[in-house]
């Protein structure tokens, strides 16, 4: 049996017009340079996507125009944590209405729960779900890590299709690898990109990668390469993904700092509105500014291509660091 899911699946941004006002323009060009690029699938109202900070009746307006945008051309997978189980469960059954192909659920935020309250809850959740579930590790914001034992209960699940880790930490990663190879079904899929060939080169299936946004050529390929073990291959395409954290996500003083720069950047490409949802706000003129120089020096996506063929081998190893919110 085959892992569920394989690949690049960007978690989509939410081009936004306002508060409660999708950039409908702006999200069609968004998903067509994705696809154009070569991805394996689509991860809806994610982190990268600020699931949280949008309101239910635009959330579904979005999974409906995704869906109806992507046609069947790859997998759609919709976010659907909440801290309302009947929040999730009316939010699955719109998904399933408008042709998602799966859900991606993390612990509920707020309150800690522990990990006995945690298998209780998925037990409930699941039978209610009307699609496949991947799991969604991302314990730096939920508070509550999907631990082994729990993933060792959701696995006598078949509804369970996967786990994304977004938790950064390799050693949970490989334990979890190791656990999940009694389900050959089962996908695991990284969040933080810059551990992309990391965990790929070591038996991960792929990788959520919020730079694919911007670049999804450039993940596709990196996923490729390792894959396939081409090492001289890996390591430029990494070191380009590295480049990018270092500059277009460090942009900017608070811990969003990598959302707002991806955002930024797609506004400058043309792609998107880059209108942040509230807490949040996008980049002041100074740190645009920043983002457009970062993105001169990274050059275009033709411009990588040219380069990763122009450029001999490098030796050494893979070398992950910077910021990894951006897998989220």
């Amino acid at each position: 049996m085959k892992p569920s899911y394989q690949g690049i699946i960007p978690p989509l941004v939410t081009p936004l017009l306002d508060r409660d006002t999708l950039d409908v323009a702006g999200l069609e060009r968004v998903i067509e340079h994705m696809l154009a690029g070569g991805v394996h699938g689509i991860f809806a109202l994610g982190t990268t996507g600020e699931a949280p900070g949008l309101g239910y009746r635009l959330r579904r307006e979005l999974v409906d125009r995704v869906c109806q945008q992507v046609a069947g051309r790859v997998p759609v997978l919709v976010g659907i944590t909440d801290s309302a189980f009947v929040e999730s469960v009316a939010l699955a059954k719109h998904a399933a209405q408008a042709g998602a192909t799966s859900v991606v659920v993390s612990a509920p935020y707020y309150f800690f729960a522990g990990q006995p309250e945690l298998q209780e809850y998925l037990s409930h959740l699941l039978p209610e779900l009307p699609l496949p579930v991947m799991l969604y590790n991302m314990p730096r914001l939920t508070k509550v890590t999907f631990g082994l034992e729990t993933l060792q209960v959701a696995m006598a699940d078949p509804r369970i299709v996967g786990l994304k880790d977004s938790s950064g930490d390799m050693s949970y990663f490989h334990q979890a690898r190791a656990l999940i190879r009694q389900r050959p079904d089962w996908s695991i899929l990284i969040g933080p990109e810059e551990l992309l060939a990391d965990a790929t080169l070591l038996g991960g299936d792929g990788g959520v990668c919020g730079g694919a946004n911007l670049f999804p050529h450039l993940y596709v390929d990196l996923w490729k390469a390792a894959v396939q073990g081409d090492l001289p291959r890996t390591r430029m395409l990494h070191d380009h993904v590295q480049k990018l954290s270092r500059t277009v996500y460090s942009v900017g003083r608070h811990p969003t700092a990598w959302l707002k720069g991806l955002k930024c950047a797609l506004g400058l490409r043309g792609l998107c509105s880059d209108f942040m949802a509230e807490p949040l706000h996008k980049f002041r003129p100074e740190e645009r500014a920043r983002v457009a120089q970062a993105l001169e020096e990274l050059g275009t996506p033709e411009d990588t291509a040219r380069e990763v063929a122009q450029s001999p081998a490098k030796s050494g190893s893979i070398r992950s660091g910077g910021s990894y919110a951006a897998g989220a």
